[in-house]
């Protein structure tokens, strides 16, 4: 049975009042601001390192590194996708390679990570890695999901290449790209913020974050992590405005 649209933005509202009703009683219970904050006391904290002046580079930093480590990681992905999902034997190999990467640690990356690179280049690393087995996969999976008989028959009758790819291969793997996009990014995010924490960059979310904690600053803590997930659910609705207009075009 589907769900209305306005039942569903309902069920959410209540679902994001649940969790500030469970927070709000924790707070009480506790009744310490170094344990857990009120929730009001921390929206205001929000409010005040938006405002700071120093706020656009803390979040710029963090942005950026974040964009370029998905930039990085989507054309590495999709150009191995493609051939991965094409020829067999590559895929063979490669498979070993995004199983290996998808399973290391990410704390173990970092920490090699720091040996290797300065504390600037270690989130676009960890992002890197973090992001591009998902993508590289669900192209993989969108090549294969092609149907070959179609192929056969647009050689048949002599379709060029050219137009076979952008009229069968590209529409197929689209929804895979974004489908692997959005968990790419959803993970890839929580990697950047944990190598910003252990690399500590001059400027980012995950450098203000454990400046706040060395001073048990949890209000700020929190508002930074709120804060990095705000700007994680707005990158997560362009991939979905991206993906309504690609399948439309589709």
């Amino acid at each position: 049975m589907k769900i209305s649209f306005a039942k569903k933005h309902f069920i959410g509202i209540a679902s994001v009042v649940t969790m500030l009703l469970i927070w709000k009683i924790m707070a009480i219970y506790f009744d310490s601001s170094i344990i857990v904050p009120h929730p009001e006391d921390t929206l205001i904290t929000v409010i005040k390192l938006m405002s700071n002046a120093g706020f656009l580079k803390i979040a710029s930093a963090t942005i950026i590194r974040g964009l370029v480590g998905f930039i990085i990681s989507a054309i590495l992905g999709i150009a191995i996708g493609i051939l991965a999902g094409i020829n067999t034997e590559f895929n063979t190999f490669i498979s070993p390679i995004l199983v290996t990467i998808r399973s290391i640690p990410v704390i173990a990356l970092i920490l090699l990570a720091l040996i290797w690179f300065n504390s600037g280049t270690v989130p676009i690393f960890i992002a890197m890695l973090t992001m591009f087995p998902f993508i590289c996969t669900n192209v993989v999976e969108g090549i294969r999901s092609v149907d070959q008989d179609l192929i056969e028959m647009a050689r048949f009758y002599r379709i060029s290449k050219q137009k076979i790819i952008f009229e069968v291969y590209i529409p197929a793997i689209i929804p895979f790209i974004i489908s692997g996009t959005s968990s790419a990014m959803g993970i890839g995010w929580r990697a950047i913020i944990i190598g910003e924490v252990l690399s500590q960059p001059r400027y980012g979310i995950g450098t203000s974050m454990q400046s706040a904690q060395i001073f048990l600053n949890v209000e700020a803590v929190i508002a930074w992590t709120l804060i990095a997930i705000l700007i994680s659910s707005v990158f997560e609705k362009i991939i979905r405005w991206c993906e309504v207009k690609m399948v439309t075009w589709k």
